[in-house]
């Protein structure tokens, strides 16, 4: 394994979301697309934009909206899974979230005063089956 280097964020005014283990920066607040999403183990939230991390192979997972094309994505610094970014959607109403990111809120650390952003999909929901 090489040298890391890390992508700084800088926020004006929203803050941003850091890994919990190892504190390195993630997300923007201004990212947040809809922190009403589920997983397996609570709450997430839906990002148009990450850095930071690596991403797993594609695979195809069945989710509580459907089937989708994912890969998981991991802290790079420190090698915690924190979610998965979606490749495909099969269903044409599960299209938005093509390209976007899931991070599960248990595994961040938040470094902001309010993270709420109106314009997400309200009750949009994507913990996997069991």
């Amino acid at each position: 394994m090489g040298r890391v280097f890390l992508v700084e964020l800088e926020s004006a005014g929203g803050g941003y979301y850091r890994c919990r283990l190892c504190d390195t920066p993630l997300a923007l607040a201004d990212h947040l697309i809809s922190d009403s999403f589920n997983c397996r183990k609570g709450k997430a939230y839906l990002f148009s934009k990450v850095v930071n991390i690596s991403v797993g192979p594609p695979e195809e997972r069945s989710m509580l909206s459907g089937m989708h094309t994912v890969e998981d994505i991991l802290c790079c610094l420190c090698g915690q899974l924190l979610g998965w970014k979606y490749v495909s959607a099969h269903d044409k109403s599960q299209k938005y979230k093509e390209g976007k990111f899931v991070l599960e809120r248990w595994r961040l650390s938040e470094v902001i005063a309010e993270h709420l952003n109106s314009d997400g999909h309200p009750g949009s929901s994507d913990g996997e089956n069991p």
